[in-house]
């Protein structure tokens, strides 16, 4: 019996994805819940699980490819037996390069050393019966568009006879560390790093992003965590950080400032009366903002524990689709790398972004004398065509004021 493998149905904000790296192969016999491959969407990356026991049969879509939801991309056969040898190796995982760049150079190589082959290229390979030794390829793996070069060439130039003796001499890259050369590498963006390009470009064209500053005296915040961190982490299992009192003290904010947690709808204002935080979290292959859920019903340990989750989800590329859609605000911590001061820019539908930021011993005035005081820098990026001036300058007053007297905080002032 065949059984379909397809794309998990998408979001409807996504239309397609990226089929990025087979974990099995055709003849290989896999166990429900096992990884056939990965999907990279504009949001997460997708493992796409076996749902019966059984033998790859067929492979239709290659790596790399786009693909379409529900779309079906490889069968399984669950009455059929492996064919491939238990003492076969593994198939390698592709590595990345990170020393300074590589160059082309001829040498002698033996078939072991030959070019990697996807399930699909393989198949193309054995069904025009070519030699891999003869088809050209400028990185550690043959696509399937340089098969289809290759057969292109065999129509044009007469086919010589070839000689399947060791040592076959192929193009491959070779490291080269010469400090004379000036070494460039072209690398395509991920799908979730030209999503993210496309947003930023749409919010700056579509919106009118102004950013007005301010700066907040961290001390008294400062205080309340070392004093009650261990006890904290004792009791709720999750260490006591800044974001679970910035998402508070901007929940009161929003709460003041109804606008500020609005979006734009085409001619008209949508107010949200719930609140949904987007914390933005850094991941391998770019900067995610998953969603604190109805944030304004959570205590401080329900939100840094969503918050801990997520950036642990989104190391491991398992953030799900649920995970990153929607929210009304974002706040952004830039001041984990070191920054200083910025100006983010707005998650579109969403009306404002907060951005936090490094905090250093600064000589401030205090009652008449200058003192030194651990500050923080504080931007908020909003749309100026819903959000006024004084409304923003007041919102971040508002989330100063709670930070430097944390008791407005309990008592929600």
């Amino acid at each position: 019996m065949l059984v379909d493998i397809k794309v998990p149905v998408l979001a409807e904000s996504v239309a397609e994805a990226t089929l990025i790296s087979w974990q099995k192969r055709v003849g290989e016999q896999v166990k429900r819940g096992d990884n056939l491959i990965d999907i990279e969407t504009d949001k997460v990356t997708l493992e796409v699980a076996a749902l019966n026991d059984g033998v790859i049969s067929e492979i239709l879509r290659d790596d790399g490819e786009t693909v379409g939801s529900d779309e079906v991309i490889a069968r399984i056969d669950t009455e059929a037996e492996s064919n491939i040898s238990k003492s076969a190796p593994p198939i390698a995982e592709p590595t990345q390069q990170s020393l300074p760049e590589m160059d082309t150079k001829t040498m002698e190589v033996f078939e072991t050393d030959l070019p990697k082959l996807s399930p699909a290229v393989r198949n193309m390979v054995k069904e025009q019966k070519l030699d891999i030794a003869e088809i050209a390829t400028n990185t550690d793996r043959i696509t399937k568009t340089d098969v289809l070069r290759h057969i292109e060439g065999s129509k044009m130039t007469p086919k010589s006879e070839s000689i399947n003796t060791p040592p076959i001499t192929v193009t491959v890259p070779v490291l080269m560390n010469s400090i004379s050369d000036r070494p460039e590498e072209k690398v395509p963006m991920t799908r979730l790093r030209k999503r993210v390009a496309e947003r930023l470009l749409s919010a700056q064209h579509e919106s009118a992003i102004l950013t007005t500053f301010n700066e907040v005296n961290m001390q008294p915040i400062m205080d309340i965590r070392n004093r009650y961190k261990d006890e904290f982490e004792k009791t709720h299992g999750t260490k006591l950080g800044f974001m679970s009192f910035f998402t508070r003290a901007a929940i009161e904010a929003l709460k003041k400032f109804p606008v500020i947690n609005a979006s734009v709808d085409g001619d008209s204002i949508v107010y949200h009366g719930y609140f949904d935080i987007g914390i933005a979290v850094s991941s391998p292959k770019g900067l995610v903002v998953p969603i604190v859920r109805d944030a304004d019903s959570l205590s401080l340990a329900n939100i840094e524990s969503q918050i801990r989750s997520f950036g642990e989800k989104a190391s491991n590329g398992k953030l799900t689709m649920d995970n990153l859609t929607g929210g009304t605000f974002t706040i952004t911590n830039g001041g984990t790398f070191g920054s200083l001061l910025s100006t983010p820019i707005i998650n579109p539908p969403q009306s404002a972004i907060l951005g936090m930021h490094a905090i250093k011993d600064r000589p401030v005035a205090d009652n008449g004398e200058v003192v030194i005081r651990p500050m923080m820098n504080l931007a908020l990026s909003y749309d100026h065509r819903i959000i006024d001036g004084r409304e923003a300058v007041q919102f971040l007053v508002s989330i100063k004021q709670q930070l430097e007297d944390p008791s407005r905080l309990l008592l929600q002032l």
